[in-house]
């Protein structure tokens, strides 16, 4: 049984500065559950898609033989983590924090605590 649910509203709840999470489908651009508010979603799951589909795109083309353990993008305000997971292809969890009240570290194990316990 899922627990995206679940999952997003924990990122949430326990990430200081956590804005935004969300589960995407990065095959499809599609969001698969989401919490918090701030940032159109469905937009974002899209255009991230992109993002990691550019990346493994350009990893092959250089022969690295390896796997992404996380893309973070770091904006003025805000840290926006991108996380593929380990059991599902195509699959990755999305975060979006506050820069100003959030500790990038902590953030990014509390990110891969909760996508080691994902089931969709």
């Amino acid at each position: 049984m899922s627990n995206i649910k679940e999952i997003v509203e924990q990122l949430v709840a326990t990430i200081d500065g956590s804005m935004v999470a969300a589960v995407v489908d990065g095959n499809s651009g599609m969001l698969l559950g989401s919490a918090g508010t701030g940032i159109d979603m469905e937009l974002a799951a899209a255009g991230n898609s992109e993002v990691v589909r550019s990346k493994l795109k350009t990893m092959k083309s250089l022969g690295l033989k390896d796997d992404i353990e996380d893309i973070l993008i770091t904006l003025g305000k805000q840290y926006h983590i991108i996380r593929p997971t380990e059991k599902y292809e195509g699959v990755f969890i999305y975060v979006v924090l506050d820069k100003a009240k959030s500790n990038l570290a902590l953030a990014r194990r509390s990110v891969m605590s909760l996508e080691s316990k994902l089931v969709l």
